[in-house]
């Protein structure tokens, strides 16, 4: 199977059609360098053409053609993952779905969105039409979309509250085209929403998303400062299991990352001072503050309601410390940093945030993100890695799980390496049926090109384009 690149962009020519070499490596890239490993594995690579449709006739008709012409597609948002979900491994069409961004339909406790739409423009226009607000959303919020979201996020600002987003009810409906010589739409709920949700785009495009939708806060925004960390985590725990305290954001950070990481707000942190990041609604200010108050060496370094506009306006919000944003404001200063990401598992959570400080120091610095796992806060944990060698971070990797802590791998660019390393068989048999070729984001999905790998070594796509 040879792609006709040629022929493709010719039957798409009357498109948003983009093959300028500066703007198509561009748009062939994400957030993929936060990884040392797959910054040497995937710099190089980039997409022949960029089409960006107006409407799912157009996605339909980019599909077709490009499944006439064995083109592979892989289809991008705003490019904010850093899984190398967005890559384009073959090369081929990158579909990039910025004109797809209208808000279609706002009801009593839902809304459906097309998948450009960006996150932050999307929930103020949510906001000011009804009051209500999305429930969950990555710490890129000013600039991912809220497809990206569902095809490679996990959860975010709000899973303190909603846990992630392929539990149940987080995610209501999507719309799908499949990749075949006549494309299907399909839509899916309950269930079979894990077909496609968090899939790569590697078995269907996503065209339309139904999400629920919450009580819209001002929020307050809140830093806690602690001695000691371990404190701070348990301070955390506790605030996330307080039924009566409505929060969006619980992200406990270790000494001395906010000092060192955190410039624009480094001046009121101590360098030994670990520091708790909150969001909570201005109804529950007063719970909160009591709470606080029971937990001697708990200092309020900042609350949003009690500053003035140019202090507020300097902190900037919340979130933008928080998830990748925290590893990311530490690449910004240390180029030479990486990170995990990883769950902690219930019971014992800290107990295993504990031992892992002490196996490896100021080797791995500790951030914390409280997630909601079966009605109990739990943690995710992205800490930050003192990088030496690839050799190291893998050795990292491996004594994690040997702790029993799960490693969504960030230094990979499958879904399956990414995961838990085990096939998904929803998403595999729904690839089988909407993408007979193997066309939609080739290489991201193991089990489709080599059901018997056994994970014993880095996955390494057969059909990627190499260097010159």
């Amino acid at each position: 199977m040879t792609p006709n690149v040629l022929a493709a962009k010719e039957a798409l020519s009357h498109l948003d059609l983009d093959e300028k070499p500066a703007s198509v490596k561009a748009k062939s890239r994400d957030f993929f360098w936060y990884s040392p490993i797959l910054k040497s594995r995937l710099d190089h690579l980039v997409g022949d053409f960029v089409v960006a449709p107006k409407s799912e006739a157009e996605v339909i008709e980019v599909l077709k053609a490009c499944y006439e012409h064995d083109v592979p597609v892989t289809t991008r948002g705003a490019g904010t993952g850093n899984y190398g979900q967005a890559i384009p491994l073959a090369g081929g069409c990158i579909l990039h779905m910025r004109h797809m961004n209208k808000v279609v339909d706002i009801k009593p406790g839902r809304v459906i969105v097309q998948p450009g739409a960006i996150l932050r423009e999307m929930d103020q226009e949510i906001i000011e039409k009804s009051g209500q607000e999305i429930r969950m959303f990555s710490s890129t919020y000013a600039t991912a979309t809220v497809g990206g979201f569902i095809a490679g996020g996990s959860g975010g600002v709000g899973s303190v509250r909603w846990g992630q987003l392929r539990d149940l009810g987080n995610i209501l409906r999507l719309r799908v085209v499949t990749m075949e010589a006549e494309p299907r739409v399909l839509e899916f709920t309950g269930e079979e929403l894990h077909r496609v949700s968090h899939a790569y785009g590697t078995n269907g495009i996503i065209t339309e998303v139904e999400l629920p939708l919450a009580p819209a806060y001002d929020w307050v925004d809140v830093l806690v400062g602690f001695d000691d960390f371990m404190e701070g985590a348990r301070w955390s725990e506790g605030l996330g299991n307080e039924d009566g305290i409505l929060t969006k954001l619980i992200t406990p950070v270790e000494a001395p990352l906010p000092h060192d990481y955190f410039l624009r707000i480094k001046n009121r942190i101590r360098r030994d001072q670990s520091v708790v990041i909150v969001m909570v609604a201005p109804h529950a200010m007063d719970a909160f503050m009591t709470y606080t108050a029971r937990t001697k060496g708990a200092e309020i370094i900042y609350r949003s309601d009690k500053v003035t506009a140019e202090e507020k306006k300097a902190f900037g919000v919340a979130y933008e410390y928080a998830w990748n944003h925290t590893t990311l404001r530490g690449l910004r200063v240390d180029p030479t940093i990486t990170y995990l990401q990883v769950r902690y598992t219930q019971p014992g959570a800290l107990e295993q945030v504990d031992l892992v400080r002490r196996t490896f120091g100021d080797e791995v610095v500790q951030h914390l993100e409280g997630i909601r796992m079966n009605g109990k806060l739990s943690f995710a944990g992205l800490p930050v890695v003192r990088y030496s060698t690839d050799a190291r971070l893998e050795e990292i990797v491996k004594i994690h799980e040997d702790m029993g802590i799960w490693v969504f791998n960030p230094h990979r660019y499958t879904l399956e390496e990414g995961g838990r390393q085990a096939a998904d068989d929803r998403q595999l048999q729904f690839k089988r049926e909407a993408d007979p070729k193997g066309l939609l984001n080739p290489g991201k999905m193991i089990t489709w090109d080599r059901p018997d790998f056994d994970y014993k070594s880095v996955y390494d796509y057969a059909g990627m384009r190499r260097p010159g």
